[in-house]
């Protein structure tokens, strides 16, 4: 901890001093930043943010990958530092819906390499957690290297190891920016100018992000934890509760007692009772008992305070009416009952600790990490917990320092967790309080396949709403967008093609629809219209813009006007940031298409920064819509709406053109996602009802139909075209990927170096397209592959193949394992599916059908 002055200048400021911040500081001092500033408006180590005030408990398995593997280091770093107590984990179920869900827990924990995760019979939990009532359990998941951080002694050893420089009250009182460039962090201390700034605020997030101009969809919310007063039970020798000394000589705000208590390790597993929303583990001779089960407490971002002598700013007072009354709307019971029907030697003890801590949600539930698009040099460590937070301070050094987001075991994928992935409706605070209020409620609930929201629906439409509506679309929601998954008008195709559509039962077949099927197989038969509208337009014109797009693309881009180029981005590291569609539409005008969702926030926002001054980049974020028109009979129904030559020889395959659909300007691209004949066709949104209309008027007699995205994935999956973010991502690289296809070596890009090294290394994984041999069962994203009963891999995506038959699954796997023709094994469900690597793509793989 630094005794001198605050400087006037560092080469890195990084505002907040809790679990996430300082293990972004230590991590950038590690990779030799040499200039580091860290500073908090509360007194350090116990600064006033949630810190300090949480239990510290870590539960590593997550269905998500990243949210595991980083809880994974974060134990291990801590605990190589002496403050990590590892106890074990073991997550209870008191219901049949969620020992199925504890099963998936094991399959998530296996595909990501936490060891030796296993289920539990009610007697083996017992003798783990004796207290617990067994008769109130069926069973539970154990996660031996789970446990817990002492949140004061965590901070003390980061602040005490790094380099970094670190000032406690000190208030950050402004950002300044200047021509969208980080300028300074202005204090009540004085001014620090700096070329990169952290905001590491997590409660303060929104508050500190509008003093750069960014409204950061981040919500403070309280949670209810609570400590028992001794417990004879727990009391083994006689000799009385002791506690411990972590903040002796240390200035705490508010009261001591809170900070002191999270601080003791616990002696024996950490538990969850997902089921009724809560968590508990020891504290000495006392139980720590935490809540969700009530309903969300969402305090307004504006109106996060600050320390002052009788509290702490994140810890809110606790409100008796939330642990004794059942107040969150999906739990029956409250968690007082619960707690005591579970752990019945707390019925009736008073408290000698209670809090209403702060915390907060995204909108999705996920970090909030990477440069911001606004201000370049503004970077964010945001909406991260302690059980993730040396993971990501890793990630977050790693990209700031290297330009490629890792950790020791290999890049990570940012697609979930990038600063930019929000739509631009997420910054309104009803929208983002909601979302967040939404996902604490949320937090312990078992959340179906494909589960919807019901608020805030409807922001953002396609112009082909109102026809999409009068079909029956069901719709989903993809980026704020409302984007059909099926069209209840396709039912009566469901009779037509049943014999190629097997039932998905149990909960793989939760939320899919057999129409999906049919629209899939129609659109092989026929024509269908598919509303490409959330995927993403980026115009790049310029006399240089060639010679731009060559620097950020991995192809060859020295193409003819009139024509198009698949190609890939990469980092520095070589691994994937995006892949593109790069149209060339005049000299020096090129229109680039890539996915919907979170693409213009962040695939944009990257092109845009990098471009010179002579090469203007226009992100067209809704200022398009696009149909896609595919299957055998799309040439016939486009022929009949335009002037132009759409036949073979005078529109290939991967060729554009402007034309006119009707009275519609169009920029047509004869490319195609599903793996049949077709074109998108891209036109200014104010003409999309009539597009829509031109196009299905044409078509009736070919019975056009519409198109859903649960037909484009089965589809796609088919033909083994990628989806970034599902089987590509910034985990890999082009050749892992298997696409060497989009890399041109004769060419200089961001990335070349890195990836011939790769290459002359040898690629060590592989994709791999996958059939199960003796079901039709879809396979879900994240259960284990397995060879020689290891687990080798995982699953990146799975469907079902209607037209090939099979059920499809891609993965990556060590290269010895990859070829085709090797037997694997897919644990998913409790069950374990016999599968065999295949040559890809399963369908039409000379296509014929597509470049006819």
């Amino acid at each position: 901890m630094s005794t001198e002055s605050l400087p006037s200048r560092a080469e890195t400021v990084i505002i907040g001093a809790g679990a996430v911040g300082c293990s972004i500081a230590y991590h950038l001092t590690e990779l030799g930043a040499e200039d580091v500033v860290v500073v908090d408006q509360g007194p350090l180590p116990v600064t006033g943010g949630s810190s300090t005030h949480a239990p510290g408990i870590m539960f590593q398995t997550s269905p998500s990958k990243i949210q595991t593997k980083t809880a994974h280091y974060t134990s291990r770093l801590l605990k190589d530092a002496g403050v990590y107590t590892e106890v074990g984990g073991i997550e209870l179920a008191r219901s049949e819906e969620r020992m199925d869900f504890l099963q998936r827990r094991v399959e998530w924990a296996t595909s990501y390499g936490l060891p030796e995760p296993e289920l539990l019979e009610p007697e083996e939990v017992t003798e783990h957690l004796p207290l617990v009532d067994e008769d109130e359990i069926l069973g539970g998941y154990y996660s031996p290297t789970d446990g817990q951080v002492a949140g004061t002694d965590a901070l003390q050893w980061y602040i005490e190891t790094s380099s970094a420089r670190f000032f406690g009250d000190t208030e950050v009182t402004d950002i300044e920016t200047n021509g969208g460039e980080i300028q300074a962090v202005a204090t009540d201390n004085g001014r620090i100018e700096c070329d990169r700034c952290v905001l590491a605020t997590n409660n303060w997030a929104y508050q500190t992000g509008q003093m750069a101009g960014l409204e950061l969809p981040i919500t403070p919310v309280e949670h209810q934890y609570v400590v028992t007063d001794p417990l004879a039970e727990l009391d083994d020798d006689g000799s009385g509760d002791v506690i411990g000394d972590a903040t002796a000589g240390l200035e705490v705000p508010g009261d001591s007692q809170i900070t002191e208590f999270m601080a003791q390790p616990p002696d024996r597993p950490v538990g969850r009772d997902q089921d009724n929303s809560l968590y508990f583990r020891t504290h000495g001779d006392g139980y720590g008992l935490g809540s969700y089960n009530h309903e969300p407490l969402v305090v307004d971002p504006d109106e996060m305070g600050k320390n002052d002598e009788d509290s702490q700013a994140s810890v809110h007072s606790f409100t008796d009416k939330h642990w004794t009354k059942a107040t969150h709307p999906n739990r029956e019971k409250s968690p007082q009952q619960a707690f005591d029907e579970l752990l019945p030697a707390t019925e009736g003890k008073d408290f000698r600790v209670t809090e209403n801590g702060i915390f907060v949600y995204t909108p999705d539930g996920m970090p909030v990490l990477g440069e911001t698009a606004a201000v370049d040099g503004l970077w964010t460590g945001l909406a991260i917990w302690w059980t993730h937070s040396g993971g990501y301070g890793k990630i977050l050094a790693e990209w700031m320092e290297n330009g490629v987001p890792r950790l020791p075991s290999g890049p990570v994928d940012t697609s979930g967790i990038h600063v930019n992935r929000f739509e631009p409706h997420a910054g309104s605070k009803d929208y983002f309080t909601d979302r967040g209020g939404k996902r604490y409620e949320q937090v312990y609930s078992i959340v179906e396949p494909r589960w919807q929201p019901d608020d805030h629906r409807g922001l953002r439409v396609s112009p082909f709403y109102g026809q999409q509506q009068e079909l029956g679309a069901e719709f989903y929601q993809s980026g704020g967008w409302e984007t059909p998954q099926w069209y209840e008008s396709n039912a009566d195709l469901v009779e037509k093609y049943e014999e190629q559509i097997p039932e998905q039962d149990g909960w793989q077949g939760i939320n899919r629809s057999p129409i999906e099927g049919a629209e899939h197989l129609h659109t092989r038969e026929n024509v269908s219209m598919f509303d490409m509208t959330t995927f993403s337009s980026i115009m790049v014109e310029g006399e240089d813009a060639g010679e731009f797009l060559q620097r950020i693309c991995s192809n060859d881009m020295e193409i003819d006007v009139g024509k198009v180029r698949y190609t890939t981005m990469l980092n520095e590291g070589g691994t994937i940031i995006a892949d593109l569609t790069v149209a060339r539409l005049d000299e020096d005008e090129y229109m680039v298409t890539t996915g919907g969702g979170n693409s213009p926030g962040i695939h944009g926002s990257w092109i845009e920064d990098h471009a010179p001054d002579t090469v203007s980049v226009t992100i067209e974020e809704s200022a398009k819509c696009t149909v896609g028109l595919w299957g055998p009979k799309s040439r016939l129904l486009l022929q009949r709406v335009t002037d132009a030559d759409v036949s073979n020889d005078e529109f290939p395959y991967f060729s554009c053109k402007r034309l006119y659909v009707g009275d519609i300007p169009v920029i047509a691209l004869r490319v195609s996602y599903v793996g049949e004949l077709g074109w998108e066709l891209w036109a200014p949104s104010e003409y999309g009802q009539k597009l829509w209309n031109t196009l299905w008027e044409a078509g009736e007699d070919l019975d056009v139909r519409p198109m859903g995205g649960g037909a484009l994935e089965s589809m796609r999956l088919e033909k083994g075209f990628r989806l970034w973010g599902t089987d590509v991502d910034t985990d890999v690289d082009p050749f892992a990927a298997g696409l060497p296809f989009a890399v041109d070596l004769d060419t200089e890009f961001i990335g070349k170096e890195a990836l011939v090294e790769a290459k002359e290394e040898g690629i060590d994984t592989e994709v791999a397209c996958l059939t199960v041999d003796d079901s039709t069962d879809a396979m879900l994203s994240g259960r284990p592959v397995l060879a020689d009963s290891e687990a080798v891999g995982y699953v990146q995506a799975g469907g079902y193949g209607y037209s090939v038959g099979e059920s499809i699954a891609y993965t990556y796997l060590p290269s010895e394992y990859a070829d085709a023709g090797t037997s694997v094994q897919i644990q998913c469900e409790g069950e374990t599916y016999d599968a065999t690597v295949r040559d890809e793509p399963l369908f039409d793989p000379g296509r014929d059908k597509i470049i006819r």
